[in-house]
């Protein structure tokens, strides 16, 4: 009852969802209060807000109430073929993630992916994603997530561009280079290049040679000598490998990037969803 009023800020539309009176869930949420000793509504106002004590009850309240659903929807569907379609929206990182839902592909033939890489905006429940994967883990209380792992990012650039511009051996260097850079999608943002420098320095402002908000044309810029980027080591792997690339700066790039996968608290965890966590976590948290 008190999740059901604090999201609908209604006691008339929590009893009408609970096939209760508004009188019955308001004596119930005034027992709670009791029970407690704390009030969980402010009173007194024509609309119904939480107090500081309640908004931190219902934190852990829609987590426990997630949990509860998700064991009981394991016990129901503990003999069902997880299928249906999976709406995923993901960060731009496909040479990492790719093999790894290549591979759930796979195993789960039945689940229809919609995977939607813009990685717009973080209303999750507001867009109707049922898992999205950050590199970072959102504020959001209505969502429960796990860590999945971490990868490395490297400055990089093509032998023949550092031939014709000069290697940089400090990061004051990178003024006099042409800067690959990559902005969200979703706010716009540049990335940060992870450049360690004194306590006392200013910050660095670096060139926009080009910029753009897929992680792929940078990378394509890059190899085809354009500049110095910012990437994922694992989009570079083999390039590194074959000489294709080189890194630049190595000892002043000290920075790895945590991702997370995360999905709605309240909603019930599907099979389909349940898998799909267990799946990526199972492979790629040794990243």
């Amino acid at each position: 009852m008190f999740v059901r009023v604090s999201a609908s800020r209604s006691y008339a539309e929590a009893a009408r969802q609970l096939g209760m009176t508004a009188a019955a869930v308001g004596a119930g949420v005034a027992g709670m209060e009791a029970r407690l000793a704390v009030p969980l509504f402010e009173r007194g106002g024509a609309d119904i807000a939480l107090t500081p004590a309640g908004a931190l009850f219902l934190e852990r309240c829609r987590r426990i109430l997630g949990e509860v659903e998700a064991a009981e929807d394991e016990l129901l569907h503990a003999s069902c073929t997880p299928c249906g379609k999976l709406r995923v929206n993901l960060p731009p990182l496909t040479a990492l993630l790719m093999p790894a839902l290549d591979g759930f592909m796979q195993r789960y033939p039945e689940i229809e992916l919609e995977l939607d890489w813009s990685e717009r905006g973080d209303g999750v429940i507001e867009d109707g994603y049922d898992v999205v994967l950050r590199d970072r883990e959102l504020s959001d209380p209505r969502l429960l997530s796990r860590r999945l792992g971490s990868y490395a990012q490297l400055l990089v650039a093509t032998p023949a561009y550092l031939a014709r511009r000069g290697v940089p051996h400090h990061p004051a260097e990178l003024s006099g280079h042409a800067c690959l850079r990559h902005k969200s999608a979703a706010s716009g943002a540049l990335d940060r290049w992870p450049l360690r420098r004194d306590r006392e320095a200013p910050l660095l402002a670096l060139p926009e040679t080009v910029v753009s908000n897929t992680v792929d044309a940078v990378r394509y810029l890059a190899l085809h000598g354009q500049g110095i980027a910012l990437l994922p080591a694992c989009d570079v792997d083999e390039a590194l490998k074959s000489g294709a690339l080189q890194t630049v700066l190595g000892d002043y790039i000290d920075d790895s990037v945590t991702f997370w996968i995360m999905w709605p608290a309240e909603r019930n965890t599907a099979p389909k969803a349940r898998v799909f966590i267990d799946y990526l976590a199972a492979k790629l948290c040794t990243v």
